[in-house]
Protein backbone atom coordinates (compact mmCIF):
# COMPACT_ATOMS: atom_id res chain seq x y z
CA UNK A 1 0.00 0.00 0.00
CA UNK A 2 2.54 2.56 1.09
CA UNK A 3 4.05 2.16 -2.99
CA UNK A 4 0.61 2.79 -4.23
CA UNK A 5 0.50 6.15 -2.26
CA UNK A 6 3.79 7.30 -3.37
CA UNK A 7 2.49 6.51 -6.98
CA UNK A 8 -0.69 8.81 -5.84
CA UNK A 9 2.03 10.99 -4.41
CA UNK A 10 4.19 11.46 -7.36
CA UNK A 11 1.41 12.39 -9.45
CA UNK A 12 -0.15 14.59 -7.71
CA UNK A 13 -3.15 12.17 -7.94
CA UNK A 14 -5.89 11.78 -4.74
CA UNK A 15 -7.20 7.95 -5.69
CA UNK A 16 -4.65 5.01 -7.84
CA UNK A 17 -7.00 5.56 -9.96
CA UNK A 18 -6.10 9.26 -10.92
CA UNK A 19 -2.55 8.24 -10.46
CA UNK A 20 -2.90 5.63 -13.01
CA UNK A 21 -4.47 7.94 -15.69
CA UNK A 22 -1.73 10.43 -15.72
CA UNK A 23 1.08 7.69 -15.77
CA UNK A 24 -0.81 6.24 -18.55
CA UNK A 25 -1.31 10.29 -20.13
CA UNK A 26 2.57 10.85 -20.20
CA UNK A 27 5.83 9.47 -20.59
CA UNK A 28 9.48 9.67 -21.22
CA UNK A 29 11.75 10.02 -23.87
CA UNK A 30 15.88 9.71 -24.22
CA UNK A 31 16.87 12.38 -26.49
CA UNK A 32 19.83 13.01 -28.94
CA UNK A 33 20.99 15.10 -31.38
CA UNK A 34 21.30 13.28 -35.64
CA UNK A 35 23.14 16.27 -37.28
CA UNK A 36 21.06 19.51 -36.77
CA UNK A 37 17.93 17.86 -35.52
CA UNK A 38 16.68 16.49 -31.88
CA UNK A 39 15.03 12.95 -31.64
CA UNK A 40 13.82 11.20 -29.39
CA UNK A 41 13.22 7.33 -28.33
CA UNK A 42 10.73 5.99 -25.78
CA UNK A 43 13.18 5.22 -22.47
CA UNK A 44 11.36 1.92 -21.92
CA UNK A 45 12.90 0.82 -25.10
CA UNK A 46 16.25 1.94 -24.06
CA UNK A 47 18.74 -0.62 -22.47
CA UNK A 48 21.53 1.75 -22.17
CA UNK A 49 23.56 4.73 -23.67
CA UNK A 50 27.51 4.12 -24.19
CA UNK A 51 30.73 6.13 -25.08
CA UNK A 52 31.56 5.77 -28.56
CA UNK A 53 34.15 2.78 -29.07
CA UNK A 54 35.73 0.65 -31.94
CA UNK A 55 33.65 -0.70 -34.40
CA UNK A 56 34.27 -3.89 -36.47
CA UNK A 57 33.23 -3.47 -39.89
CA UNK A 58 31.27 -6.27 -40.78
CA UNK A 59 31.40 -7.41 -44.88
CA UNK A 60 28.72 -7.45 -46.53
CA UNK A 61 26.40 -5.65 -44.21
CA UNK A 62 23.76 -3.58 -45.28
CA UNK A 63 24.59 0.79 -46.30
CA UNK A 64 23.42 1.63 -42.47
CA UNK A 65 25.24 -1.17 -40.86
CA UNK A 66 28.59 0.39 -39.03
CA UNK A 67 29.27 -3.01 -37.63
CA UNK A 68 29.78 -4.42 -34.56
CA UNK A 69 31.10 -4.00 -30.98
CA UNK A 70 31.53 -6.41 -28.34
CA UNK A 71 29.41 -4.85 -24.99
CA UNK A 72 30.41 -6.99 -21.68
CA UNK A 73 30.78 -10.15 -24.06
CA UNK A 74 27.78 -9.48 -25.81
CA UNK A 75 28.08 -8.57 -29.44
CA UNK A 76 26.07 -5.82 -30.70
CA UNK A 77 24.95 -4.69 -34.02
CA UNK A 78 25.81 -0.68 -35.04
CA UNK A 79 23.66 1.48 -37.10
CA UNK A 80 24.33 4.55 -38.71
CA UNK A 81 21.28 6.33 -38.56
CA UNK A 82 22.65 9.25 -40.40
CA UNK A 83 23.23 6.83 -42.91
CA UNK A 84 19.30 5.61 -42.93
CA UNK A 85 18.05 8.66 -42.81
CA UNK A 86 20.68 10.44 -45.18
CA UNK A 87 21.77 13.04 -42.46
CA UNK A 88 25.19 14.87 -42.21
CA UNK A 89 27.09 14.14 -38.60
CA UNK A 90 27.75 17.32 -36.15
CA UNK A 91 30.91 17.69 -36.33
CA UNK A 92 33.11 17.20 -32.88
CA UNK A 93 33.14 20.34 -30.85
CA UNK A 94 36.24 20.34 -28.22
CA UNK A 95 35.00 23.03 -26.15
CA UNK A 96 31.99 21.16 -24.90
CA UNK A 97 31.39 19.17 -21.54
CA UNK A 98 28.71 17.73 -22.90
CA UNK A 99 28.43 13.70 -23.38
CA UNK A 100 29.51 14.02 -27.39
CA UNK A 101 28.50 11.33 -29.17
CA UNK A 102 28.27 7.32 -28.87
CA UNK A 103 25.71 4.67 -28.99
CA UNK A 104 21.82 4.06 -27.50
CA UNK A 105 21.47 0.49 -27.00
CA UNK A 106 18.10 -0.26 -27.49
CA UNK A 107 16.13 -3.48 -27.27
CA UNK A 108 14.05 -4.29 -30.09
CA UNK A 109 11.86 -7.34 -30.04
CA UNK A 110 14.04 -8.96 -27.54
CA UNK A 111 17.28 -8.00 -29.48
CA UNK A 112 19.85 -5.53 -28.86
CA UNK A 113 21.21 -2.99 -31.75
CA UNK A 114 23.13 0.07 -31.05
CA UNK A 115 22.15 3.10 -33.28
CA UNK A 116 24.89 5.92 -33.51
CA UNK A 117 24.35 9.51 -32.00
CA UNK A 118 26.03 12.73 -32.00
CA UNK A 119 25.31 13.84 -28.62
CA UNK A 120 22.92 12.63 -25.82
CA UNK A 121 20.63 15.25 -25.08
CA UNK A 122 18.55 14.27 -21.93
CA UNK A 123 15.45 12.36 -20.75
CA UNK A 124 12.11 14.53 -21.01
CA UNK A 125 8.48 13.63 -19.95
CA UNK A 126 5.85 14.24 -22.57
CA UNK A 127 2.59 14.40 -21.99
CA UNK A 128 0.76 12.19 -25.17
CA UNK A 129 -1.72 14.99 -25.52
CA UNK A 130 1.78 16.77 -26.95
CA UNK A 131 2.75 15.09 -29.78
CA UNK A 132 1.68 15.76 -32.88
CA UNK A 133 1.31 14.14 -36.01
CA UNK A 134 4.54 14.45 -38.60
CA UNK A 135 4.42 16.13 -41.75
CA UNK A 136 4.72 14.10 -44.68
CA UNK A 137 8.48 14.91 -44.96
CA UNK A 138 10.63 15.98 -42.22
CA UNK A 139 14.17 16.81 -42.74
CA UNK A 140 14.56 13.78 -45.33
CA UNK A 141 12.84 11.12 -42.93
CA UNK A 142 10.07 9.35 -44.27
CA UNK A 143 6.70 9.44 -41.93
CA UNK A 144 6.87 6.14 -41.38
CA UNK A 145 9.97 6.34 -39.41
CA UNK A 146 8.16 9.18 -36.76
CA UNK A 147 5.95 8.45 -34.10
CA UNK A 148 4.89 12.34 -33.44
CA UNK A 149 6.31 15.18 -33.14
CA UNK A 150 6.61 17.39 -30.10
CA UNK A 151 6.53 21.40 -30.11
CA UNK A 152 9.89 22.82 -28.16
CA UNK A 153 11.17 26.38 -27.37
CA UNK A 154 13.49 26.10 -29.80
CA UNK A 155 11.98 24.25 -32.40
CA UNK A 156 10.22 20.69 -32.14
CA UNK A 157 11.49 16.82 -31.41
CA UNK A 158 11.12 14.30 -33.34
CA UNK A 159 9.85 11.10 -31.45
CA UNK A 160 11.18 7.74 -33.29
CA UNK A 161 9.10 4.72 -33.75
CA UNK A 162 11.90 2.06 -33.37
CA UNK A 163 9.75 -0.87 -34.50
CA UNK A 164 9.27 0.61 -38.11
CA UNK A 165 12.95 2.16 -38.20
CA UNK A 166 13.59 -1.51 -40.04
CA UNK A 167 11.21 -3.77 -41.80
CA UNK A 168 11.32 -7.99 -40.66
CA UNK A 169 13.60 -8.74 -43.52
CA UNK A 170 16.07 -5.91 -42.80
CA UNK A 171 15.81 -6.58 -38.85
CA UNK A 172 16.00 -10.07 -39.13
CA UNK A 173 19.40 -9.63 -41.28
CA UNK A 174 20.67 -7.55 -38.54
CA UNK A 175 19.86 -9.87 -35.75
CA UNK A 176 21.83 -12.82 -37.76
CA UNK A 177 24.85 -10.21 -37.69
CA UNK A 178 24.84 -11.06 -33.44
Amino acid sequence: MVIIEEQCRRYGAESLGDAMATEDSQFQLVTFQLGDELYGVNIMDVKEIVRLQNVRVIPNAPYYVEGIINLRGEIIPIIALHKRFRIQSVPKDSSSDDFEGGFIILNIDDSKIGIIIDRVARVVTVRREDVKEPPQMLSGIGTEYIEGVIREENGYLIMLNIRKLFNPKELQKIIDIQ
